[in-house]
């Protein structure tokens, strides 16, 4: 037997008796307009900005919405489970927070707060490389909670080993490639601020704190800023990167690997013939390529061709928990979230992060009831229409 996520609106209803109410929306599709008034400008644009014109951001959310979930009748669904087995590892429901780097310009205490709202809640943190924090103190804030590593495969392969060397030392059990950025994008909501918090030494956390990062500077961190953020900007990717180098990471790994950003099944087989334990279908939230596939209709391609070999994941568009749903019973295995966290973050700190994951998981805990599914295992791409 589960946790039972559903009873989170009892516990709303009941504190509503003394006059209570949440302090943030319980639709949360309403986060990111709040955020727009609440919060500065740059640091709102930065998470709320897309590629392009916004288009591939859009087209996530028509590929979930054009699927509608068909319900079933007098199924028993008293007793719900949402745990599910995610690479090797069991998680209390099918969520974890999605790597975004630089939190701290969304709230003072940054990754540390979403850390402690996941450790709390239970489900796997997922720490950018981008962080605002450095590795050890988001482990600290955690306790031996689930959590796993993003990587921004540097150019330079010393500071790659060291960030995996740290990321192992540190309790990070999974290792999350994201693939879909050598480069960043043309995002003009940032364009148009001139705003790229790198440049103003935020986000470069792990690399300032990182002993071959710092090998390579003439001079400490703090007595020459300009050139650390220069060196960063000069690694921070590399986009000679192909298949084959992807042997290096399985040699300093020794846990699991996901590649992440991918969309074409031919990506998703090279991963599994490389080796790789999982993939997760996703376009960086529309951030990378203007103009590409909805991340949900790449997923059941993907799904088809490696869902028995590797462990597929999903993120790119989810805001609720029927949304999550969807994307359970077109193929993916769990699902990530990302920019709604980053809003709740924003607005309340880590309580805001808890909220943003109990109002999802009540949500997918009442779909999956009142859709006839006692846990995410019966869900099937027979669940769903696609209208057109």
């Amino acid at each position: 037997m589960g946790q039972r996520w559903a009873d989170f609106q009892y516990e709303i209803y009941l504190n509503g008796m003394t006059g209570a109410t949440p302090r943030l929306p319980t639709d949360l599709t309403r986060l990111e307009e709040l955020a727009e008034h609440r919060l500065p400008p740059r640091a709102v644009g930065y998470v709320a900005g897309s590629a392009g014109s916004g288009t591939t951001a859009a087209a996530n959310r028509e590929a979930l919405d054009r699927r509608r979930i068909v319900p079933r009748m007098l199924r028993d669904v008293s007793e719900r489970d949402l745990s599910v087995e995610v690479l090797g590892r069991t998680l209390p429901a099918p969520l974890a927070l999605a790597p975004v780097g630089v939190l701290s310009i969304m709230h003072p205490e940054g990754e540390k707060a979403a850390a402690r709202a996941a450790a709390a809640q239970g489900v796997p943190y997922i720490l950018s490389s981008a962080s605002s924090t450095p590795m050890e103190e988001v482990a600290s804030a955690m306790g031996d909670a689930e959590r796993w590593f993003q990587l921004y495969w540097p150019k330079d392969p010393e500071v790659a080993r060291s960030f995996l060397d740290r990321a192992k030392a540190s309790g990070f059990s999974v290792l999350v490639v994201t693939l879909d950025t050598p480069m960043l994008a043309w995002r003009p909501r940032d364009l148009d601020e001139a705003y790229l918090p790198f440049l103003h030494g935020v986000g470069t956390a792990n690399y300032f704190t990182d002993p071959a990062f710092q090998a390579g500077l003439a001079k400490p961190v703090n007595e020459d800023p300009n050139a650390a953020v220069m060196r960063f900007v000069g690694m921070f990717s590399d986009p000679a990167k192909t298949w084959p180098d992807l042997a290096f990471l399985r040699e300093h790994w020794d846990g699991p690997i996901v590649l992440k950003g991918i969309l074409h099944p031919d990506d998703a087989q090279q991963a599994a013939e490389s080796g790789m334990d999982g993939v997760i279908v996703s376009n960086h939230g529309g951030r990378q390529v203007a103009g590409s596939i909805g991340a949900a209709d790449a997923l059941p391609g993907v799904a088809e061709a490696v869902g028995d070999r590797l462990t597929v994941l999903f993120d790119s568009g989810i805001r609720s928990g029927d949304d999550i749903a969807k994307a359970l019973a077109l193929g993916a295995r769990s699902v990530l979230i990302g920019r709604p966290y980053a809003y709740g973050l924003g607005l309340d700190g880590q309580a805001g992060v808890e909220h943003v994951i109990r109002c999802l998981l009540a949500e997918l805990d009442l779909t999956l009831a009142l859709s006839g599914h006692a846990s995410p295992a019966s869900l099937s791409p027979s669940d769903l229409i696609e209208h057109h």
